[in-house]
């Protein structure tokens, strides 16, 4: 493992009031005591306390102060990499922060790759993988749900499971090699009808940290909702609604909309990634007709379907289309235009529709039914305990790879027991569970996957 001393610029490389530079390694200290002086002009690092900051100057090569800065001090292992760390609070302007880096550089440092702060935590025993990828997906957030889920790995929630599970499969492993090297003490008598209610006990708990995943995608890359409709039937209305500004064009001329517009929102806590699409209808128009195809294929691929329906005008071949493209969807249904006269009613709706499709009448030009779709998407996707939900989700496809692979490793244990194999077939293949599991918090990986893990981190962190 690498012990030099890096140095990277910590916050957004932007102008900014205050801009952070982080030194991390054995000479941490030894480098910013070559640039630093208090405002006596006295050099202090060496003398400086752990977890305490002082103010003072930033100096160049003719000993001419940079910047005036706040210097603080951690000494390994109580830092964020167990390293001695070395934090200079300097201005946030970009050309200062960058010469100071440069100054610390040609100090006897060298500039950290992506994510090498957090590799070194990670390396360091400080975190483990899991934790690790939480960072990233922290500073990544995109809604307060994302931020709360991310917040609670980076805390330990999946890490706590999965040592939890480790432990509890090592047990069996450690009693069957036990019971096999020594067979005059230790019997594996009535063993495989105690193994087979633990492997039943373990692929449930499994099996629900699986089925999170789906919900964990979500809250970490929003809900993928796609409007869809006839021309003119209020599609983009909706939008501007939900979005709360004018983004969408809006006239009575059917057509409009040709092409996809995208936004996202912030709904309970969850983010909604709109897309709104070009009336489904049959035409002549090459443009338009580009548009029409482009809203089914983006329908077809989107976790929620939102069917926008004119109220005031009758079912034509254009609604049976959008019906076929809806049907297999997770998909609510607006029966919007309350506000005229109905030629289409929702008895109308449920004889086409599923029969557990909601239907929600609104009105996008008196700006009805909002509330009622609101709490609809949420108990859709989160059976309504959105913000006080404590479940643990699975956030990372790669931690639910891992868990597939465990999984099925835990299944063969129980076709071995079913099928009568000796003890040493169900150690096997605990084993392979274990190890599995051990991939998700980095007891189990090689060098190429953590460099493609904190390769996607940004500069600094």
């Amino acid at each position: 493992m690498k012990t030099d001393t890096i140095a990277a610029i910590a916050t957004g490389m932007t102008h900014s009031g205050i801009g952070i530079i982080r030194i991390s390694g054995t000479d941490a200290v030894t480098v910013v005591d070559r640039l630093f002086v208090d405002k006596k002009n006295n050099k202090i690092m060496k003398q400086m306390k752990s977890h305490t900051i002082r103010y003072g100057y930033i100096l160049d090569e003719k000993m001419e102060a940079v910047d005036e800065v706040m210097v603080s001090f951690m000494k390994g292992p109580k830092s964020f990499t167990a390293e001695d760390t070395v934090e200079i609070n300097c201005h946030g302007g970009m050309l200062i922060m960058n010469r100071i880096l440069e100054l610390i550089i040609k100090a006897g440092a060298r500039l950290a790759e992506p994510g090498e702060f957090t590799k070194r935590a990670f390396l360091n025993g400080r975190i483990d993988l899991s934790e690790a990828e939480a960072v990233m997906d922290i500073i990544s957030s995109k809604n307060e749900m994302a931020l709360k889920s991310s917040l609670k790995q980076l805390k330990g929630s999946v890490s706590d499971i999965i040592h939890k599970l480790r432990d509890e499969i090592i047990y069996e492993i450690a009693f069957i090699e036990s019971a096999l090297d020594d067979p005059e003490h230790i019997s594996l008598e009535g063993y495989p009808e105690k193994l087979s209610k633990k492997t039943d006990d373990l692929l449930l708990k499994i099996e629900k940290l699986i089925a999170s995943a789906d919900n964990g995608k979500l809250i970490k890359e929003g809900i993928n909702t796609v409007i869809v409709g006839k021309p003119n039937a209020g599609k983009s209305s909706l939008l501007n609604i939900l979005v709360g500004e004018e983004k969408a064009i809006v006239t009575d001329v059917a057509g409009t909309t040709r092409d996809v517009l995208e936004e996202s929102i912030k709904l309970h806590g969850i983010g909604l990634n709109i897309i709104d699409t070009a009336g489904i209808r049959y035409t002549e128009d090459i443009v338009e007709k580009i548009g029409v195809e482009k809203a089914k294929k983006y329908a077809s691929d989107a976790d929620l379907v939102i069917y926008v329906v004119d109220s005031s005008v009758d079912f034509d071949e254009s609604d049976a289309e959008i019906l076929e493209l809806i049907q297999d969807k997770k998909c609510i249904v607006l029966l919007n235009k309350t506000d005229l006269e109905s030629k289409v009613t929702e008895e109308d709706l449920k004889e086409k529709i599923k029969e557990d499709t909601v239907i929600i009448k609104t009105s996008t030009k008196e700006i009805t039914g909002m509330e009622e779709f609101e709490e609809t998407v949420k108990n859709m996707f989160f059976s309504g305990e959105v913000t006080a939900n404590e479940e643990i989700y699975i956030t990372s496809m790669r931690h639910k790879e891992c868990l597939l692979d465990a999984y099925e490793s835990l299944k063969q244990v129980k076709r071995s027991l079913e099928d009568d194999m000796p003890e040493d077939f169900y150690s096997i293949d605990l084993m392979s569970a274990y190890a599995s599991l051990g991939f998700i918090i980095g007891e189990e990986v090689d060098d190429d996957l953590m460099q493609e893990i904190f390769s996607k981190f940004c500069m600094g962190k």
